[in-house]
């Protein structure tokens, strides 16, 4: 990686992974992250069987579930095949770690990887759909591909979908904005190889925003779906919740304004600095002029962020923006 162009340079070198030549047929990898699981998994996974592109194969790390979620992995297992299930132990270091972890496991081969909450269910045309949006994507470069989701509850009951985002995708936005769940997102292997770039010696806010952050940095492709693919379960026990009601925007504002965004930021910061060779020269100035802002006078610190261009893709959350330049919490 250390020599590496950014991929939108005519030049760039392809990152060495594994091609599979299937391309009628790709085989997508369903990465799933588990830990007590026991109340959900099944829907989750016959989602996943259920799936009208059937190329699949489910690897899961489970991160030292005390329930019954292996006794249920290994039911699955008898039921579709070792070979289309495998399980790994993860690494015991929270759930972003864990889906990290996956990228860098050489007995997992794809052509295209989804993420996998344990709690979701999947549409039926997921896999099919994001594969359709893949096909008018460049094969040369790292791609993403993420959607919308519908929030359901306890008994299964739908409500509201997740907001429409209209601002395209882009580094400038992922600096300030994780775009999507990771739930809804499929990388191809370009992708995942600069994944792979990523060290475990860092803290990691979440893995769905350190790709959207590493792939639009360095050029790649970002699809942004507006159709949901996906049933986002809302349950007391999520890790990261739908932030829809206006008293989770609430919330937020208030981490926000309380340093959370500092931290966040902060941890971001240090991994994409730490793949800078990749990016292509416009997201350097983009990212050298958030940074400086951040350490920046009032006056310098604001046209330092209206020079980068950063942006969210609400305006409540260009307003946090806002609101968080002024009191120098960047």
């Amino acid at each position: 990686m250390k020599n590496q162009k950014p991929f939108n340079a005519p030049d760039a070198p392809l990152p060495v992974g594994k091609r599979h030549q299937h391309r009628s047929s790709p085989v997508v990898g369903v990465l799933l992250c588990t830990y007590n699981g026991e109340q959900y998994i099944s829907q989750q996974i016959d989602s996943i069987v259920d799936q009208s592109h059937q190329n699949w194969k489910i690897y899961i790390s489970d991160d030292g579930s005390t329930d019954s979620t292996l006794q249920i992995l290994e039911g699955y297992q008898q039921k579709i095949g070792q070979e289309r299930l495998q399980v790994f132990q993860g690494p015991k270091a929270g759930f972003a770690k864990n889906f990290l972890s996956m990228i860098n496991r050489d007995e997992i081969e794809a052509d295209y990887f989804a993420f996998s909450d344990q709690d979701d269910i999947w549409l039926k045309d997921k896999l099919e759909r994001s594969l359709n949006f893949f096909s008018d994507a460049s094969a040369d470069g790292p791609t993403l591909y993420c959607s919308r989701t519908i929030l359901f509850g306890k008994n299964n009951s739908k409500k509201e979908t997740s907001p429409l985002f209209k601002a395209p995708p882009s580094f400038k936005n992922a600096l300030v904005q994780s775009l999507a769940g990771g739930n809804t997102m499929l990388i191809n292997g370009i992708g995942r190889e600069l994944l792979k770039g990523v060290s475990s010696k860092f803290e990691i806010v979440s893995h769905d925003w350190i790709t959207y952050l590493i792939i639009s940095g360095c050029g790649g492709q970002v699809i942004y779906d507006p159709e949901p693919t996906v049933l986002y379960r809302q349950h007391e026990n999520n890790l990261i919740g739908g932030n829809m009601s206006l008293q989770d925007r609430i919330n937020r504002l208030r981490k926000v304004l309380g340093g959370s965004f500092i931290e966040w930021n902060d941890n971001n910061l240090l991994i994409i600095n730490s793949l800078k060779v990749t990016l292509t020269d416009q997201n350097k100035t983009t990212l050298e002029c958030f940074e400086l802002a951040r350490k920046s006078s009032f006056l310098k610190r604001i046209a330092l962020i209206i020079k980068s261009g950063v942006y969210r893709q609400t305006v409540a959350g260009n307003i946090s923006l806002a609101i968080a330049t002024v009191l120098n919490k960047l």
